[in-house]
């Protein structure tokens, strides 16, 4: 990906993929330029969703909840039919009290893909998309699985 990088410094789908490379090591603090840089880069490309949902990840990951909010609503605006933009939502704002509006968004995700139905499926199909590093799945369960389960989602 650095080659990649180096040889084209706007190459908007390798600064995504080190970021998420570095998120899915548990290292969200550090993914996060990565992130932001992509959103500048895809203005106008239907791959912009991705850099607000990857960086609400980081943010979430973080503790910074408001942030990571707003960051799922962008990215929820951009893609509203991309399932797990609602199921991240959902968490952010499980962690933030708004159980309402986390609930709603389970029912939207629910409409998209309803086999997504609790935690552990949540799990399995994270770890057959390459989402299962063990540091990034502590992370989630501090943050993303907890604010889910805040949110009355259930864990089977």
């Amino acid at each position: 990906m650095e080659t990649a990088i180096a040889l084209d410094p706007n190459n908007s789908s390798a600064i995504r993929q080190l970021g998420l490379t570095l998120l899915l090591q548990g290292k969200p603090e550090t993914a996060i330029p990565y992130f932001e840089r992509t959103i500048r880069l895809e203005v106008h490309k239907r791959t912009r969703f991705n850099g607000y949902a990857n960086l609400g990840r980081c943010q979430l990951c973080l503790g910074r909840i408001n942030e990571a909010v707003e960051s799922f609503r962008r990215a929820r605006t951009l893609a509203p039919g991309i399932w797990y933009v609602h199921l991240e939502l959902a968490a952010a704002l499980g962690l933030s009290g708004d159980i309402e509006e986390a609930q709603s968004e389970i029912g939207e995700l629910l409409k998209i893909k309803r086999e997504v139905n609790s935690i552990a499926r949540w799990r399995a199909i994270a770890v057959t998309q390459g989402f299962g590093h063990p540091q990034f799945q502590a992370l989630r369960e501090k943050t993303s699985y907890a604010g889910l389960r805040r949110a009355g989602f259930p864990e089977e």
